[in-house]
């Protein structure tokens, strides 16, 4: 009786939350190994089925990086990268699409569905118009040229905004057209905060296997449970914030300042951690959010 009593709390507790963020936009991005670990990955999914059926607007973007790895070496071709980034060759680029979009985002539309949700696939090169990404090695100041890799430079909101109106999930995968007219690699936190900043949505979360932002990388319990952005070039000069984490933060960031409500970072390993982080009072994940 005392289990059954609890799950009804739970309910209440959610209650305000749920009436809250009814016909609000939030959009999650999914990624890393959480994309491999299939239960790790239905409780996520199962996460945005409820949040679809109690009226909350959710868009997925999701990646694929380790798919498609396996995709090129079926394809005999050696994934690459530099400075975090895939080298993408026109080759390339033909496995990342196909991949992407027949293998990873079939397998996350099915599993949505499974859990009765209206999902859809929603190809980001139907919505993000890229430019080539260039840059520069830190190290030698060379050019860098990752090849078919793009840049979000314009988002064509209006088809996800069609699909979340007739109560469709939009799963986007992270692809881009370029002024060449040709599909182009977008690495899949910038095409979900582009998204985002787009649609300025009530909250962007960042689901991957890392618990949020921590003080200490060894200490789980130096969890910050709110981050405001005036912080961050702090963290940044305390040497808190380093390596991948880096540029997921400066996303976060410009994410907050063109208008998108929250950002949270959340661990995908933790059952229901969406969930819990948005419907709960104290959270699981980083709350980001913008300065008083």
């Amino acid at each position: 009786m005392q289990r059954i009593i609890e799950k009804a709390a739970a309910l209440v507790e959610a209650l305000p939350y749920i009436q809250d963020f009814k016909g609000s936009v939030v959009l999650v991005k999914v990624g890393g190994s959480v994309m491999e670990v299939p239960e790790n990955l239905e409780s996520l999914l199962t996460d945005i089925a409820f949040m679809n059926a109690v009226g909350i607007k959710t868009v997925l973007v999701h990646g694929g990086g380790k798919a498609i790895s396996r995709g090129m070496e079926r394809a005999g071709i050696a994934p690459h990268f530099v400075m975090g980034l895939r080298v993408t060759t026109a080759e390339a680029v033909r496995v990342v699409e196909q991949v992407i979009k027949d293998e990873v985002n079939a397998c996350v539309v099915s599993l949505l569905r499974k859990h009765k949700a209206n999902a859809r696939p929603l190809h980001g090169d139907w919505i993000f118009t890229v430019e080539k990404k260039l840059g520069h090695d830190p190290a030698t100041g060379a050019p860098v040229d990752w090849g078919y890799v793009g840049e979000p430079v314009a988002v064509d909101a209006r088809p996800v905004i069609e699909m979340l109106d007739a109560g469709i999930v939009p799963a986007v995968t992270p692809l881009g057209v370029g002024p060449d007219g040709k599909v182009y690699n977008v690495n899949a936190d910038t095409a979900a905060a582009a998204l985002a900043k787009a649609m300025k949505v009530r909250k962007l979360a960042f689901v991957s296997d890392v618990p949020g932002l921590l003080m200490d990388v060894n200490d789980p319990t130096s969890l910050l449970a709110t981050l405001r952005v005036g912080s961050v070039r702090k963290l940044k000069e305390k040497g808190v914030v380093g390596g991948g984490m880096l540029p997921k933060l400066d996303s976060c960031v410009e994410a907050i300042r063109a208008g998108v409500g929250k950002v949270h970072l959340i661990d995908g390993r933790m059952p229901h951690s969406l969930l819990l982080e948005i419907f709960t009072r104290q959270g699981v994940g980083t709350e980001i959010i913008a300065d008083e």
